[in-house]
C-alpha cells in the first residue's frame, strides 16, 4: 500500500528512541537518550512534556501501578508518574564508563528487559538483563555490540533481538516460565545503503517491524522466514524505533536521530530527530505493563 508519513513532533532530538504507546492515557512516550530525557507526547493536543533524567536513558517501561521503570546509564530505577526516581532495582552489568543501556521492553509476563551497548566496539560486550516484578535483576544474554530491536511475539513463544552494527536479527525460544533458550540467526541484513536493524515492535498478526537506521525506512519482517513483506520509506535517513498507537493501534509512530550528523547531512534531511506517524493496515498490540 502507499503510505503517507507525517512529522507529528518537531523534536529535533539528538537520539530519539524507545517508542511506547500508553493505552490507558492515549499518549505516546519516547526518550531522547542524550538529552537525557523521557518525553510524553499527546497527539490530541500536540503537547510534548519533558521529564529530565539524571543520566543517559536508554529505555523504559510503563508500570502497572503508575510511573515508569527506566534504564539509565548506571542502572535501572523505578520512578513516579513525573519521572522522579524512587529507588534502584538493578545495575548496569558492565562498566558504565564504557557502556550504557539502550533498547528494552516489557514482556507478556510483566518483566522488564533492557540491553546495553559496548561503546568501545572492540568486542561484543553488550548484555541483556531481565528485571522481574519482585525486583530481581539477572543477565539473560550477551555477545552483542549494540543490544537492540527487543520484541516478544504475540503468542509469547519467541523473543527477537538485534545487534545493530552487526546487521543481524536473532530470535530466542521462550518457555512457559518466560526463560529464553538458545538463540538462532533469523536474518543477516545486507550491508550497504539499506540500513541496520534498530528498534522494533510486533503487530497483532505476529510480524516484526524494524526501523532501519541509516536506511531511511521501516521494514515488516516475516517472523518465520525473516523475509521483508512490506516497507515504509521515510523522509529521514536515521529512524530508530517504532511503536503502534492511536485508539485502534493502527498508527505507527517512529522516532529518529540526528546524532553525529554533519551540517551537510542535516541540510539534506532537515527533519532528522523528529517523531513521525503513519497509518498502517494492521493493528499493533497493547503495550505490556511492568508488574513491579
Amino acid at each position: 500500500m502507499s503510505y503517507q508519513v507525517e512529522s507529528v513532533l518537531n523534536a529535533q532530538a539528538h537520539l530519539g528512541e524507545c517508542a511506547i504507546w500508553s493505552e490507558r492515557e492515549q499518549v505516546f512516550y519516547w526518550v531522547d537518550i542524550l538529552a537525557p530525557a523521557l518525553n510524553r507526547f499527546d497527539p490530541a493536543t500536540g503537547e510534548n512534556r519533558v521529564y529530565p533524567m539524571p543520566a543517559h536513558i536508554g529505555c523504559f517501561g510503563l508500570r502497572e501501578n503508575g510511573g515508569f521503570i527506566v534504564a539509565l546509564r548506571n542502572g535501572i530505577f523505578l520512578t513516579d508518574a513525573e519521572g522522579n526516581i524512587e529507588k534502584q532495582v538493578g545495575d548496569n552489568p558492565t562498566d558504565h564508563s564504557k557502556s550504557r543501556f539502550n533498547d528494552g521492553h516489557v514482556d507478556l509476563s510483566g518483566n522488564f528487559w533492557a540491553g546495553t551497548i559496548w561503546e568501545p566496539r572492540d568486542h561484543k560486550g553488550g548484555k541483556l538483563v531481565r528485571v522481574k516484578p519482585t525486583g530481581e535483576c539477572e543477565v539473560m544474554a550477551g555477545d552483542v555490540l549494540v543490544s537492540n530491536g527487543l520484541g516478544f511475539s504475540p503468542d509469547g513463544k519467541w523473543m527477537f533481538h538485534t545487534d545493530t552494527p552487526n546487521h543481524v536479527l536473532y530470535r530466542y525460544p521462550v518457555d512457559a516460565d518466560g526463560n529464553i533458550g538458545e538463540r538462532e540467526v533469523l536474518r543477516e541484513f545486507e550491508r550497504g545503503t539499506g540500513g541496520r536493524p534498530d528498534g522494533a515492535a510486533f503487530d497483532s498478526e505476529g510480524y516484526y517491524w524494524t526501523a532501519m537506521f541509516d536506511g531511511g525506512r521501516v521494514l515488516r519482517i516475516h517472523p518465520e522466514t525473516g523475509e521483508t513483506v512490506d516497507e515504509i520509506k521515510l523522509p529521514v535517513r536515521w529512524p530508530t524505533m517504532v511503536a503502534f498507537g492511536g485508539p485502534d493501534l493502527k498508527t505507527l509512530y517512529i522516532t529518529s536521530s540526528r546524532e553525529n550528523r554533519s551540517a551537510e547531512e542535516l541540510a539534506e534531511y532537515p527533519l532528522s530527530g523528529n517523531v513521525f506517524a503513519v497509518r498502517v493496515n494492521v493493528a499493533g498490540r497493547p503495550e505490556p505493563l511492568y508488574r513491579g
